[in-house]
């Protein structure tokens, strides 16, 4: 592995463990990085839909107890008892991840070249358009002393897990997406972001899975920068994870959504522009 290749990687990793929970799109947006560098730009698309395996290791480590509180009522899952609050996890990851795939994989296999070519802009400012207009919401219902939803129901399972597929196309924030139709159902906001990073999980880890098959292997990428990337993509996620909840538990909600839906709206500005 040569120094250029350990920097892209240091680089790549840095990108994708930062952007993953932002309501912008990480595969757009590291996609954009990986191209600037020098990377094929349909190269650098597959490595955006592989590297999200180190994002998928941060929250997995970060929700451990919930992943395994969520396997535990695998087994004894049954379809009637979707709302019962034993297994309302593990019914919504089961049920979110099937229709992720439902929506997802006819999307890759069919408009991925297409998606490839479009400009991702448009989509990541109307997610921060999205979030700010929560946010007016979230200001306006606190009067109210409304406590959120915090447990999934089998309708907002397949809602969610719809709109998650869409994030396999570039430029569509899975994490923006994903936690605002949660939020517009009036989920906690706290839970809102728990559920949508546990379930990119499961759409990570397949979205690699395509990727590996569709290149054949590891996507213009040596195994040793791949590991460096993998690496530095979870530690940073983690890290991201871990500051994005402290500033949802302490900061008034409508605020987050200001400051994220304005962040959105400028980098969706700056894709297109480059774009």
């Amino acid at each position: 592995m040569t120094l250029s290749d350990l920097l892209i990687a240091i680089l790549a990793g840095l990108v994708q463990g930062v952007v993953e929970w932002l309501p912008v799109s990480s595969q757009g947006n590291l996609s954009l990085v990986l191209t600037l560098v020098g990377t094929d730009p349909a190269v650098a698309l597959q490595l955006a839909l592989f590297l999200q395996v180190g994002t998928t290791l941060s929250a997995a480590t970060y929700y451990r107890h919930e992943i395994q509180t969520a396997l535990a009522a695998v087994p004894g899952w049954r379809p009637r008892a979707a709302y019962e609050e034993d297994n309302a996890l593990a019914s919504y990851i089961v049920v979110a991840s099937f229709m992720t795939g439902v929506v997802g994989i006819p999307l890759y296999i069919f408009a991925v070249d297409l998606a490839g070519q479009l400009t991702g802009g448009v989509f990541i400012a109307g997610i921060g358009l999205l979030l700010i207009a929560t946010g007016i919401l979230q200001l306006a219902s606190e009067s109210g002393g409304m406590d959120g939803h915090t447990t999934p129901t089998l309708a907002d399972s397949i809602l969610v897990g719809a709109v998650q597929g869409l994030a396999i196309l570039p430029g569509i924030s899975r994490s923006g997406m994903t936690t605002s139709t949660f939020l517009f159902r009036s989920y906690d906001p706290p839970a809102a972001f728990r559920l949508s990073f546990l379930l990119s999980i499961p759409a990570s880890l397949g979205a690699a899975a395509l990727t590996l098959l569709s290149a054949g292997g590891l996507p213009g990428i040596r195994p040793t920068a791949a590991a460096v990337a993998l690496a530095v993509s979870a530690v940073v996620g983690y890290l991201t994870i871990d500051a994005l909840m402290r500033v949802v538990e302490r900061i008034p909600f409508w605020a987050v959504c200001f400051g994220l839906g304005g962040l959105a709206i400028v980098g969706g500005g700056l894709v297109s522009v480059v774009v």
